[in-house]
């Protein structure tokens, strides 16, 4: 029996090769002459520059940057054998660089992104692949803009400063000094969030609250990115106001929709393609997906979801190994997921599950394919 493991991580406790390795042995002890392949996956977010380099083979390189509260910090991306640049925006403007009791978004900026990508652009790469989730940011990637070279000015003239708040005083945007390697590369932005930029389903009112915002900075922080979409509008004729995607990262899907001609792409399908999945795919008989936590969200551009129908479109068997199931997990059925298995094997704290993982996964994947081997036949 061939078998491609290919889960995300469990965050907080097993990064996506701990978890593909468990599931792997946990195989291995139920059917020991079984092929396995590990392919460690992220849907764009956390672990998808590790899941990039480490499935490609590619390289890491660390460059210095402006984090998300101005203090500079060393923030990492993947360069690909054939020159992409795999870029993580939380490496240089997540919520956890900011410690809980100093989060603002009202002041936190996307400057140390546009590091980034500068850095690659500088490295000689002409496509880039850019994660946005796990921002600290509602600033719409104008600090992001500004690092590649837009200015962002006031009535008198004067350069905006870092933040998202800041942007009710934009009143001109100068894009002539934009760094001119853009023109010439691709950017794919991998997000799975379809949010627009403003209003109530916008990035400051769904998003705002976990990075900080009180509701009246939520709403300030609404009129601010209202008022900046109505001078790009006005300035550089793109209306993104209401672009699905454009809310990701705190608007960061809007300032690389309109200053880097991005196209925005599901994190999870991104990463799937990047790595060949279907061909894996074919080669294989059994593929086993999981995450931490499995629930109705899991069946939209999760990767959980994204693999289920993939097999199903090959007519593969899919079995998801979980930390947790959730209300609503079981419309993966309905995508092509065969089985949902949960590791815990007795009632048992939050804390043991995350400490005991490793165990747990191998275990859970050893008890699916003794059955599984049973009504095959192995």
């Amino acid at each position: 029996m061939k078998v491609l493991v290919a889960a995300d991580s469990f965050k907080g406790s097993l990064p996506s090769r701990a978890v593909g390795e468990a599931v792997a042995e946990g195989v291995r002890r139920a059917l020991p002459a079984a092929e396995t392949r590990v392919l460690p996956l992220a849907d764009g977010g956390e672990g998808t520059v590790d899941a990039l380099v480490e499935g490609l083979g590619g390289e890491r390189r660390t460059v210095r940057v402006t984090g998300p509260l101005g203090a500079q910090a060393d923030a990492g991306y993947g360069v690909l054998p054939d020159g992409t640049a795999v870029i993580e925006m939380a490496a240089a403007s997540g919520l956890p660089l900011v410690p809980p009791r100093l989060r603002d978004p009202r002041r936190a900026t996307t400057r140390g992104t546009g590091e980034l990508m500068l850095a690659a652009l500088a490295g000689g790469a002409r496509r880039l692949l850019i994660g946005i989730g796990g921002s600290a940011t509602n600033d719409g990637g104008a600090g992001m803009a500004q690092a590649l070279g837009a200015r962002l000015l006031d009535a008198a003239g004067n350069e905006l400063p870092p933040g998202g708040a800041a942007l009710r005083r934009l009143a001109r945007i100068d894009v002539s000094r934009l760094d001119p390697r853009l023109r010439e590369t691709e950017v794919v932005v991998m997000s799975d969030v379809t949010n627009p930029l403003c209003g109530p389903l916008g990035a400051s009112y769904v998003y705002g609250p976990q990075k900080g915002a009180t509701a009246e900075d939520a709403a300030e922080l609404d009129a601010c990115l209202a008022h900046y979409a109505g001078i790009i509008r006005l300035q550089l004729g793109r209306d993104i106001a209401a672009t699905p995607g454009a809310g990701a990262a705190g608007g960061l899907g809007a300032g690389l929709l309109v200053f880097a001609a991005a196209e925005l792409r599901g994190g999870a399908d991104a990463v799937l393609d990047a790595l060949s999945f279907d061909a894996l795919l074919a080669a294989c008989d059994v593929v086993v997906t999981g995450e931490g936590r499995i629930d109705a969200q899991s069946a939209f551009g999760k990767l959980p979801g994204n693999v289920a129908v993939r097999a199903r479109s090959q007519g593969k068997p899919a079995l998801a190994i979980v930390g947790a199931v959730a209300a609503g997990a079981e419309a993966l059925y309905g995508e092509g997921l065969t089985a949902i298995i949960p590791i815990c094997d007795r009632p048992m704290t939050t804390e043991e599950a995350i400490r005991d993982a490793a165990r747990l996964v191998r275990d859970a994947a050893e008890r699916a394919f003794r059955l599984l081997a049973y009504y095959r036949g192995d």
